[in-house]
């Protein structure tokens, strides 16, 4: 373990923290690419983590806070800071309410809630990550989004915890308050269900796992879909009039049909590659590198500029690249 800088030594006291230095961010990355972290906070405990993100905000030391990884494109030079991670799993089940831990992993909240025969949240099976990154993102999937089951969201800055109802999260198409303020931290949510069959929920389950395996292998070294898809409404006129309206779908345009517009399918930079069989899917065929992702990433904007004269915007976030040179 490096010695702690004294603005930091403070970490080391917290009783249920682990905390590695230089630890390899590609690890806890679902694309496999990142640079290590200065240290690394760890921990199932809520105080232990309310305590280390006070710990770091006084110290003024940069910071980020992760969960699965499962959504992140990290510098392939690191994050020279204090990277926290939150894995609290513990799940409470009373009626058709569950209250669940940030750190529960999704597909575990969605096996329990099937087991227990409450609707809501079958058609995200399959996605990867923390319950706590979902609600952040809004996730969702085949008409379902996590924000009709929320109720209240608990979360902390370090300094204090609050809670937030459903309307106060400000939930929209992959949005929440939460990306807006990075500083609350979600810690807890009280989701609420239908009552539904276990059987009939699991079967549906079953078909939707096996589309999604099929699009995104659970062994891909991906994020799924690099960009969200576009609200109709948004496109510019000239646009609109091209669009078939077949692919409109629910007010939104998949993200997918520009970019095979623009010959997204197969283009590739050393190991990193866009499927050819789905222009939305990016994934890291080898040792692929942030060097080699983010300015593939940054080509299919400006294609997509420059025919259709408007950006698509990222579902991945970045991390480290506000430390780090990004790459050219």
């Amino acid at each position: 373990m490096t010695a702690l800088p004294a603005n930091l030594e403070a970490l080391a006291v917290i009783p249920d923290l682990t905390l590695v230095s230089e630890a390899p961010l590609a690890s806890y990355t679902r694309f496999g690419i990142g640079g290590p972290a200065r240290y690394l906070c760890d921990t199932t405990s809520a105080e232990a983590f309310a305590q280390a993100l006070k710990t770091v905000r006084f110290a003024g030391a940069p910071h980020v806070v992760i969960g699965g990884g499962t959504n992140l494109i990290v510098s392939d030079e690191g994050f020279d800071g204090v990277v926290l991670r939150y894995t609290g799993s513990q799940i409470k089940h009373d009626g058709e309410l569950l209250s669940i831990e940030a750190g529960a992993v999704l597909q575990d909240v969605v096996d329990y809630s099937i087991a227990l025969g409450l609707k809501g949240l079958e058609s995200m099976t399959g996605i990867p990550g923390y319950l706590g990154a979902a609600i952040y993102g809004n996730a969702g999937a085949y008409g379902q989004s996590i924000q009709e089951r929320v109720e209240r969201v608990c979360f902390t800055n370090g300094e204090r915890t609050a809670s937030f109802s459903n309307a106060e999260c400000q939930f929209h198409y992959r949005e929440s308050i939460f990306k807006a303020h990075k500083e609350w931290i979600i810690l807890r949510a009280d989701l609420r269900f239908i009552p539904g069959d276990a059987a009939d929920l699991a079967a549906r389950a079953r078909s939707i796992r096996e589309i999604r395996d099929a699009k995104y292998p659970p062994s891909m070294k991906c994020a799924g879909s690099i960009f969200k898809n576009v609200f109709f409404a948004n496109l510019p006129d000239a646009v609109k009039a091209e669009l078939p309206p077949s692919v409109v779908r629910e007010g939104k345009v998949p993200s997918a049909w520009f970019l095979e517009k623009v010959g997204a399918k197969g283009m590739h930079r050393g190991a990193i590659v866009v499927a050819d069989y789905h222009a939305n899917l990016i994934y890291n065929a080898g040792q692929g590198t942030a060097a080699e992702l983010v300015p593939l990433i940054a080509e299919l904007k400006q294609r997509v500029q420059d025919r259709f004269g408007f950006q698509l915007e990222e579902e991945v976030q970045y991390v480290g690249f506000e430390y780090a040179a990004a790459p050219a």
